[in-house]
């Protein structure tokens, strides 16, 4: 059976027929939220980072949101393919054990413990990631606005579920409750000293209100556990250095999917091309190196806002995703995993306190995910554009 599908936009496609798919086309990597379905593109990963994409010499920019963000952040470790097989096991070995006398464990709890994670997982190699010679690192949060200011036990809940009301009648009315932070690394691993001037964002923010800052030694750590912050399940992270005072959370409920209208290379590298030119444009640059966006995804699916799993009539695909190439599990292959389903937070309650069979069932998922990984690299020896469904 067949484990792959491949998914492209209009631009995408055409690009692909007329030329394949070459690592020097690409110039963006998006990685969505979902938690733990994320485990299931480790082959992908280490594969586009560790081999594929070493075929090029362009300058990649990496967006992450959640586990997308941590993800993204290990590819730009010296030594892709071991770092992100230490993400594989150190996510699918995290224990939250209730202490005595609960069901499951605080959100304090599960913070402190997921911030001591990445603390051992990154330790001193952040200025390594923040140095990578053509990685550019994005990490998307999402900071609350009025009642969702500050975390607490009775504005909290009212906020979001005001925020779930205003995002079902508009997705950018939930601008007014949460705004879309952007941490960006540096636009240059030869940054000069000091706090060094962000990379340009890879796409466009007339969607939805944004935010960038800089992404710094002293802000990562809090940075990329803001992005993992889920509501109620974490704690926000308040006040984070060199951004805006405020809580911040997962930043899937902005961009569960990173929706975005991405920009082309050229447009990012020099950001005063007029916006005609980018992806949202009516000009076809899809022949330019570093033209298309390449997403490793857990669905088919570009879902907007987490808000938005719901909406499915925001499902659906928009000129944003023009230029993107989406590989992705087929569901059929999905139903032979464990559970018939990839790995998701509800097995942190389906298996309880039995740690050993849950491990059991995502590291088989992992493992036999390398198909996705083995058939992506026999389709690229040989592109067939047959194979190439539409977005």
């Amino acid at each position: 059976m067949k484990a792959l599908r491949i998914h492209a936009g209009p631009l995408a496609r055409e690009h692909i027929v007329r030329h394949g798919l070459r690592p020097a086309d690409i110039g963006v990597v998006p990685a969505a939220a979902g938690g733990p379905k994320g485990l299931i593109l480790g082959p992908l990963d280490r594969f586009v980072f560790g081999q594929w994409l070493q075929g090029s010499q362009q300058p990649v920019h990496l967006v992450g949101a959640s586990i997308g963000a941590w993800r993204m952040a290990t590819a730009c470790l010296d030594t892709p393919v071991a770092a992100l097989e230490r993400l594989e096991h150190a996510y699918i070995h995290q224990n939250y054990a209730p202490p005595p006398g609960r069901k499951r464990p605080s959100a304090a709890q599960v913070s402190e413990q997921f911030g001591q994670g990445l603390r051992d997982f990154f330790g001193a190699q952040v200025p390594q990631l923040l140095s990578h010679p053509r990685w550019r690192l994005h990490i998307v949060a999402s900071r609350g606005r009025h009642l969702l200011s500050r975390e607490h036990r009775w504005a909290t809940p009212l906020g979001y579920l005001v925020a779930f009301a205003a995002n079902a009648v508009r997705r950018r009315a939930l601008g007014l409750w949460l705004e879309r932070v952007v941490f960006s690394g540096p636009a240059s691993a030869f940054a000069s000293a000091g706090v060094p001037a962000p990379a340009p964002l890879p796409f466009t923010t007339d969607d939805f209100p944004t935010r960038q800052v800089a992404l710094t030694e002293a802000n990562f750590m809090p940075a990329l556990q803001a992005s993992c912050s889920i509501p109620f399940v974490l704690q926000a992270v308040h006040d984070i250095p060199g951004a805006p005072p405020g809580a911040y959370w997962d930043g899937g409920l902005t961009d569960y999917h990173l929706h975005l209208r991405y920009r082309t290379l050229d447009a990012i590298e020099n950001i005063a091309i007029p916006p005609s030119v980018d992806c949202a444009g009516g000009q076809n640059h899809s022949n330019a190196p570093g033209a298309l966006v390449l997403y490793p995804h857990f669905q088919q699916n570009v879902v907007p806002g987490w808000l938005d799993k719901g909406l499915r009539w925001r499902h659906g695909p928009t000129s944003a995703l023009d230029r993107m190439v989406v590989l992705s599990p087929h569901p059929d292959w999905v139903r032979t995993l464990p559970n018939a389903k990839l790995p998701d937070r509800n097995d942190f309650m389906h298996y309880g306190t039995d740690l050993a069979a849950r491990v059991r069932a995502w590291s088989t998922a992992t493992a036999a995910a390398r198909q996705l990984a083995d058939e992506f690299a026999e389709w690229l020896h040989r592109p067939d554009p047959g194979a190439v469904q539409p977005l």
